[in-house]
């Protein structure tokens, strides 16, 4: 199949997934209601008279905000998980399993617990708090990784970053548990939600977004010869350091963006990569912007059978994505133990 067929596809079932999650729901709207209504705000048409005013609120302040929110987080964390294994050139490698959502999570977290506020953009703390937590993480692995393993063997890093980051998780525990009247808020961001998610949230991870696509395709090239290995990179002439340095911090403020908003959501960051270098190989170039409509896609998906499958409960969206991901994990790790295929 041809690469622009596949493209074509990728798109029409993220957009199956858009249009699935703002008409599926516990309020039940029609298709038909949903198009009437967004022609209504957006070109100012006649709103029918069977369409009461509560679905209009329900679509525009509620449904619409979520599924944009989850489509930004999925592509930010899909993005950010690709560049993360090209640069450790490990396919178990993500911002999940090296600990930087982990990071972004507690930072963001001390924001929430203690009021603190950014003196000129407030609204910037929580983000900027996640990006920092998150970067301290993934170099603090790093730095552990070296001291343990001069060689930086890859599957040390990765387990490094396993293990700060269950220690990273500890802590958020403590401060869960002495949250006191942010418990509840708490307990279930750190499981993932978009429920509360309004549209200047989804302006802002919006923009990290498309702010870090745009300086990650400048190095795709870069990008590329490093999937070929660390010495053909430097005979092509690519300053390995530098490069990998900002490649790791734009990828840590995609998911420090999308998990100071959302929560810690795992895994997607993980599946995603994978399933776009399967279909459109590793060409950074196609392969960048496939994850963010693929990831957006899947994220907007799991969303929608967290809030559907046993409402009018909903369910962590977080623990949706970690019951196709553990799996997934298990699979690529014991796939790469009995030899097979590297990607």
């Amino acid at each position: 199949m041809k690469t622009g067929l596949k493209a074509l596809l990728s798109v029409l079932f993220c957009l199956t997934c858009l249009v699935l999650g703002v008409v599926i729901g516990s309020a039940g709207l029609s298709l038909s209601d949903t198009l009437a209504i967004l022609m209504n705000r957006l070109f100012g048409y006649a709103l029918p008279e069977r369409i009461p005013n509560i679905a209009v609120s329900i679509l525009t302040t509620i449904r619409l905000p979520r599924v944009a929110a989850a489509f930004l987080v999925g592509a930010a964390l899909s993005v950010s998980g690709a560049v993360m294994q090209s640069v450790l050139r490990n396919p178990l490698a993500s911002s999940y399993t090296l600990g930087v959502s982990a990071g972004a999570s507690l930072a963001a977290a001390a924001v929430i617990l203690s009021g603190a506020a950014l003196p000129l953009l407030p609204s910037l703390t929580r983000p900027a708090a996640g990006f920092a937590g998150g970067l301290l993480t993934v170099f603090l692995a790093m730095g552990l990784a070296a001291r343990f393993d001069r060689n930086m063997e890859n599957v040390t890093i990765i387990l490094t970053g396993m293990v700060l980051g269950l220690f990273v998780n500890a802590f958020l525990t403590i401060l869960t548990a002495l949250s006191g009247d942010h418990l509840r808020l708490l307990v279930f961001w750190q499981m993932g939600s978009f429920g509360d998610m309004k549209w200047r949230a989804c302006g802002m991870v919006g923009a990290v977004l498309l702010a870090g696509l745009i300086a990650l395709m400048c190095f795709a090239r870069e990008m590329d010869l490093m999937t070929f290995g660390e010495e053909q990179a430097l005979s092509a002439g690519v300053e390995l350091k530098r490069v990998k340095t900002i490649l790791l911090i734009v990828s840590t403020l995609l998911t420090g963006a999308a998990v100071s908003f959302a929560g810690i959501i795992g895994f997607v960051d993980l599946i995603v990569p994978h399933v776009t270098r399967r279909l459109f190989g590793s060409r950074h170039r196609v392969c960048l912007p496939m994850n963010a409509v693929l990831g957006g896609g899947f994220m907007v998906l799991a969303d929608l059978i967290a809030r559907t499958v046993m409402s009018p409960r909903e369910l962590p969206v977080g623990a949706i994505t970690a019951l196709v991901g553990a799996p997934f994990f298990a699979w690529i790790y014991f796939r790469r133990r009995g030899g097979g295929a590297h990607d």
